[in-house]
Formats: structure tokens, sequence, C-alpha cells
């Protein structure tokens, strides 16, 4: 008999864990397994801001899914663009352009999670994300060429808008993002003989009343602390009215002349999950305690897109947060429970007791909640940064980010663009390809004929 398909949908934490604990379990002879995904990386995402803020190489965070030729997982580079369920097979766009459609016997969904937009003007053609790797080496050379471009003016007007930059979003990501770069230009500005420190200004704007709320309010209350310090002008209870090119209305009134949009507020699941016939709550797949899809024949989805149920808060309803430590444990449960599928094995539900909250605010500074032990200051940032180092899946990466640490704290930056710039630049819809998904219907269409033909039959 056919060994049974496996097809694997996304890279990220959760993707990436499930296949590495499939290729340890499972013997060659039990089933092909296939990863399709855009990049042969895995992206390490809590440190971006530092990608950003150049404390880290862009290369030290991208774990490379090729490195190791003991792995037996075919990599399919391109991204799925639909899933029909009752064929069994999915529509991928390979980088190539080329359509086609990959027939599996059990999908694994770990899609991941996109920017979360609303429908403010001019926000979809004027605002960056936190949420890609070009994202993040994109806003370092934009920050830096503001920087450039303010110094190279005459106009005082234009002056002060390139100098105000604006962050949108009070959770990890804004946060940290906003520290983070607003360390950039503090110390960039130094390098700057015309520019005075004082004219740069760094906005964090979140309609929320507290920030960061999970971290309970002493903790929150030192991470405001901490960026008011530093200069940061922090708005709660806040957002953007609209946006322009020059220019960023806060819904409190003000208008905040300025050419950097950078938004972080929240992240919704991947619009993939949109195109299965499937129930969902609050974006994400409605999944099992052992993350099986209902109705849905070998489907199995974990991570940002899948409402995986809270057994450990003891809450009716309980869905675990969209986390990395949450991702990596779901996929280890989930490649568990899938090995035990093909062996006719019971399943086990999917249980885990949060392990805390780590906030690494540059430099010095951090605020962490391991084990529910509030921390702050360096022992906050040695735990910040001790946890990120070992979740690193592989020696190489934790050998570039440590260097690279000592390497930042010893000598600086450079504070040097790779010039990467464009007339027009790419929206946050470009950064993520949030276009480029088919409807259902199409998905329906292009399956039409595997639905006559029998479910899975697609090459």
């Amino acid at each position: 008999m056919a060994r049974p398909r496996i097809l694997v949908v996304g890279a990220g934490f959760a993707g990436v864990e499930c296949i590495r604990r499939l290729e340890r379990r499972l013997a060659p002879a039990e089933a092909d397994i296939a990863l399709v995904t855009p990049n042969s990386y895995q992206l390490y995402l809590p440190l971006l801001p530092q990608v950003a803020s150049g404390v880290l190489t862009p290369q030290s965070v991208a774990v490379s899914l090729r490195r190791s030729s003991r792995y037996r997982t075919r990599i399919v580079p391109g991204g799925v663009i639909g899933v029909d369920t009752r064929a069994k097979a999915c529509v991928v766009r390979k980088i190539t352009g080329e359509i086609e459609e990959h027939a599996y016997d059990h999908l694994v969904l770990a899609p991941g999670s996109v920017t979360r937009t609303f429908d403010i003007p001019g926000l979809a053609e004027h605002a960056r994300g936190m949420k890609t790797l070009a994202e993040a080496a994109y806003l370092r050379d934009h920050v830096i060429s503001q920087l450039d471009l303010a110094d190279a003016g005459e106009d005082e007007a234009e002056r002060a808008a390139r100098l105000c930059f604006v962050v949108v979003g009070g959770g990890y990501a804004g946060t940290e993002t906003a520290a983070c770069l607003q360390r950039l230009t503090h110390h960039a500005v130094k390098r700057y003989p015309r520019l005075d420190p004082r004219e740069i200004t760094w906005h964090l704007v979140d309609l929320a009343p507290k920030l960061m709320p999970e971290l309970g309010d002493s903790l929150g209350r030192t991470a405001l602390d901490v960026l008011r310090r530093r200069g940061i002008q922090v708005s709660l209870g806040v957002s953007v009215a609209k946006a322009s090119a020059t220019e960023i209305t806060l819904t409190d009134g003000r208008i905040l002349p300025s050419r950097t949009l950078i938004w972080t507020a929240g992240v919704a699941a991947s619009p993939l999950i949109g195109t299965l016939d499937a129930e969902t709550v609050r974006g994400r797949l409605v999944v099992t305690p052992e993350m099986t899809v209902p109705g849905a024949d070998g489907v199995f989805a974990l991570g940002d897109a899948a409402a995986v149920p809270d057994l450990a808060a003891g809450e009716e309803g309980a869905i675990c947060p969209p986390t990395a430590q949450h991702a990596l444990r779901q996929g280890r449960t989930l490649a568990d429970n899938l090995i035990a599928t093909l062996r006719r094995q019971p399943l086990r539900p999917y249980v885990h007791k949060d392990l805390g909250l780590v906030v690494d605010l540059g430099g010095t500074d951090a605020v962490s909640k391991p084990l529910g032990i509030p921390l702050r200051g360096l022992p906050a940032q040695a735990v910040a940064r001790g946890y990120h180092w070992s979740a690193l899946r592989t020696n190489v990466a934790k050998a570039r980010v440590l260097t690279n640490w000592l390497l930042n704290a010893t000598a600086g930056d450079d504070f040097v663009r790779t010039g990467i710039q464009h007339p027009e630049p790419p929206t946050l819809r470009r950064f993520e390809h949030t276009d480029a998904y088919l409807s259902a219907d199409q998905v329906r269409a292009r399956t039409a004929a595997l639905r006559a033909s029998g479910p899975g039959t697609a090459g």
C-alpha cells in the first residue's frame, strides 16, 4: 500500500516543531511528509524588534530548514491559498507563480497569523507592521533614512515630520518595537551634528486603558515608567482615526505630522482559514482538545490560526493565546496525536500551563513574569534573553544570536542601512501577502474534478 501523505502548512513554531517530532518518531516507511512554506526558514518572531533596531542581524533569527541533511521532509516553496477538505486537497501557489493541487491523507494546518487591521482611512496604504523579516529589515532602513533625510533637509516642518515616529499597539510587539527603535534613534542621533535630539519624538498609542495588561498592574506600570523615562509619549485609550503619507490623526483629535506609522495592534488568523467550510471562533478555526477539526477527515490545526481549548485555564470556553510557547507545545502534542492516528492508538488532549511572560525593552530594561514571579531590570532582562536563547532551535542560531548580543553590547551599532527603499513602499498586504488567497468558491472550482474522482487523488 502507498504510504500515507502528511501535508503540513506553515513553518512557524507550531508547524516546524510538529515536523521535527514526526521525523524523529515516525519510521520513513510509515508516511511521506511535505511542508508548504514560501521561505525555507523558521522565523523567531519575538526577536524581530531587535532586528529592526540593529541589535540582531536578520540571518540570526531566520533558522534554516535545509541546514541538516538528515531531515527527510519535502519542502514545497510556496503558499497554500485554499483548502478543500472534502476533496482532501490544498491549492498551492508556488513561488514560480504556478498554481497546483496537492492531495493529502492527513493535513496539519499551522498557517499562523497576520497583522490585524481595521477599516481606518489610509491605514492599509501607509502603515507598516512587525510580522515578517522583510518588515523588520524595512523598518530599520526606513527609520535611519528618516534621520538622513531630516539631516539633509532645510524645511523645518518636514524635518519635524520625519523625526516623529508613531507606534500603534500596547501589547508585547508594540511595546518592544517602540522601546527598541527609540534606543536606535537615541544613539544614532549623536552621529548627526545638525539634528537636535529633542526634535525626535516617539509616540506609543493603544486603545486599551493599560499597557500589557497580561503582565499585571505593577509590571505594566514599570514598563510604562521605562518608556516615559526615555521620552516616549504613551497615550492609552487612543487609536488612529486616519492616516496619510505626511500626518496621522488620532481619535482624541490630535494631528501628528509624521512619515512613520508602525502598526502592531494585534493579530488575526491567516486568511487561509476563511477558505475552509468550517466553524471559527474569533476568526480562529474551532478544534477539539486533541486539535482535530470536527467534520474534516484527517485535518488537524494548531497555533495562532486555531482556537485550541485551554484546558489548563480552568475556565469554560477558554482558548490558548497565540504565543510561541503554546505553539511549540501544541506542535509536539499534535505530532504525537498524528502518529497515534496512523498507528490506530488513542489521542490525547493538549494541556499546558502558561510558564509566564517576558518583555525585552532593550539595554538593561525588561519586565518578566516567569512562573508568576514578577521581575524588573537586569534580572528580568536575563530571564527574557535566556528564554529566547534557549528556545532557538539550532546551535548555529544560538551562537549567532549570542554573538550579536555581545557585539552590540560592547561595540554598539554602525547605523548602516542597506539602501533598499522604494518610491512606493510595500504595504501591509504586500509584506504579508494577505490578498493572495482564493475565495471558497474559487477553491471548490479548482478541486471539482478531484471531488468527482474521489478525495486525495491530486499529485
